[in-house]
Formats: structure tokens, sequence, C-alpha cells
């Protein structure tokens, strides 16, 4: 099994906003600069799936196993002999919000997966909570 979790926390921009960007799935490759397309297929709640692609890649269905409006929500992709769980989380601190990003990937042929597309997303996943960041205050309501 690999895990492996990035914290960021940011004044820059309120939970809520931050919520409504991560919320809004179709709009996912506005801002993400490596992902072709996404398409949610049912309501942005658990037991709910997505299509996403991205660039240069197969596309994928992903499953939302887990939704909590405004607090987080966990993504399931399942691959040939390995599952990849994402937790997105967002915490409200005094002194702005803390973005949690965990990942963990298990499964017999975990080890191959990881070499061949969890390390690429773990290197992303900086830029693309920046660009999470920057995208809220973007649309900020």
């Amino acid at each position: 099994m690999f895990t492996h979790t990035y914290r960021i926390k940011t004044q820059a921009v309120e939970l809520a906003d931050l919520w409504r960007v991560w919320a809004d799935v179709n709009q996912w490759a506005v801002w993400q600069s490596d992902v072709a397309y996404v398409q949610l297929e049912t309501a942005f709640e658990t037991g709910g799936h997505f299509i996403f692609k991205p660039n240069g890649a197969p596309k994928l269905k992903l499953g939302l196993t887990y939704v909590s409006p405004e607090r987080s929500f966990t993504d399931m992709t399942r691959f040939i002999g390995a599952q990849l769980l994402g937790t997105h989380e967002f915490i409200q601190h005094e002194d702005g919000v803390e973005i949690i990003i965990s990942l963990s990937l298990s499964g017999i042929l975990s080890g191959l997966w990881l070499h061949l597309v969890v390390n690429d997303i773990v290197k992303s996943l900086p830029a693309q909570t920046e660009a999470l960041i920057a995208r809220a205050i973007e649309v900020r309501g």
C-alpha cells in the first residue's frame, strides 16, 4: 500500500469558494492544465460518479465514495489489480483554510500503478492546489 498527503494553508480565499470550485466537476479542465475534460454523470454526492479524462491518457470512471459538503470528498479510481482513493479535505482555522489531499493506493498491482500514474499525481499536487486557490479567487461569490 502507498499513501501520500499534501497539505497547505491559505488565507487568500474562503472555504465556501474552494468547495464551490471542487464541486463544479465539469469545470475542472478550466483550471487543471493536465485535464482534457471531466463530466459529472450524477449529483456530486456519495455514490455518484464522473468521467475523468487526463491529457494523453485514457478516460476513467471515478466514483464518489464519500461527500460531505464544504468539508471533504473522496473519489475512487479502479485500475486493473489496484484502486486509488483520493481524499480532499478543507478545514477552517482562525488563520485560514487548510487544504489536505491524501492519496491511498492499494492492491496487488499497486506498485505498477504507482510507477505508471500515481507518482505523477503526487508531483502535480502543489501546482494543482495553487490552481484551485487561484480559481476560487477568480470565481468567488
